[in-house]
C-alpha cells in the first residue's frame, strides 16, 4: 500500500489560467458592482432594477455552480481558480448582505453573523491548508443554497405572504450557516491532528526525544 501523499507536497496543476472556469469565476466577480449599483438604485425603491439585480444575482450564483464543476470535469483547476473562487463568492453573497442591511431591508446582526461565519471558515482553510482540504459537507452544500434563495427573495420587491416566507428561509439560512461553521471547526482542528503532516511532525518528534539523562558510571 502506498503512503498518502503530503498535500503540501503535490505539484502544481498544469492547467492554463485561461480558460472557461476561470473566465465564469472572474465575470461573476465582475457582476458584483453592477449588482450593487442596481440593488441600491433610488435607495432601493426603484422595483424595476431590483429585479434586474434580481436576475444578474441569480445568474451570478449559477457560475459558481457550474465553474467549478467544469474545471473538476475537464482537468482545468488551477491556483488561481482555487483562489479566486471563493473570493468571487464572498464578494457577491458580502455586497448582497452589506447592501440590504443597508437598506433596512435586512437586521445587521443577520449579515454580520453571515459575514463573521464566511471569513472565519476563509481563516481556517488556510490554517490548515497545508495538512489537506475539508470536503464540502451536505450540510454547507444545503447552506449555500437556502443562503442564496434567501437573499434572492430579499433583493426582490416583495411583500405579503412572500414578505413573510423570506424571512423563514433567512432563518434558516442562519442556523445553517452557524451550524455549518461549528461543523468546519471542529474538522480543522481534527484534521490538523490526524494528517499526514501531522502524524510525520509527531513521529519526528519522538525520534528525536530527550536524551538519556544516565551517564556512564565507569567514565
Amino acid at each position: 500500500m502506498s503512503a498518502p501523499v503530503d498535500p503540501a507536497a503535490t505539484p502544481p496543476q498544469s492547467a492554463r489560467v485561461l480558460n472557461l472556469a476561470n473566465a465564469l469565476t472572474v465575470l461573476r466577480l465582475a457582476v458584483v458592482p453592477v449588482f450593487a449599483a442596481l440593488l441600491l438604485a433610488d435607495g432601493g425603491m426603484d422595483d424595476e432594477r431590483r429585479y434586474w439585480a434580481t436576475l444578474v444575482f441569480a445568474l451570478a450564483i449559477i457560475t459558481d455552480r457550474y465553474d467549478g464543476m467544469i474545471a473538476r470535469r475537464t482537468g482545468q483547476v488551477t491556483e488561481f481558480g482555487k483562489l479566486a473562487d471563493p473570493i468571487a463568492d464572498k464578494a457577491l453573497t458580502g455586497t448582497a448582505l452589506v447592501a440590504l442591511s443597508v437598506l433596512a431591508l435586512l437586521p445587521w446582526w443577520v449579515t454580520l453573523t453571515i459575514l463573521v461565519r464566511e471569513v472565519g471558515v476563509t481563516l481556517l482553510r488556510f490554517w490548515v491548508i497545508r495538512h489537506g482540504v475539508i470536503a464540502a459537507s451536505r450540510g454547507g452544500k444545503a447552506k449555500t443554497v437556502v443562503q442564496a434563495l434567501a437573499i434572492g427573495l430579499y433583493i426582490l420587491p416583495i411583500d405579503g405572504l412572500f414578505g413573510t416566507l423570506r424571512w423563514w428561509v433567512m432563518a434558516a439560512a442562519v442556523v445553517l450557516t452557524v451550524a455549518t461553521g461549528l461543523d468546519y471547526v471542529h474538522r480543522a482542528l481534527a484534521l490538523r491532528r490526524t494528517s499526514v503532516r501531522a502524524a510525520r511532525a509527531a513521529a519526528a518528534r519522538r525520534s528525536t526525544g530527550p536524551a538519556d539523562p544516565r551517564t556512564d558510571a565507569a567514565a
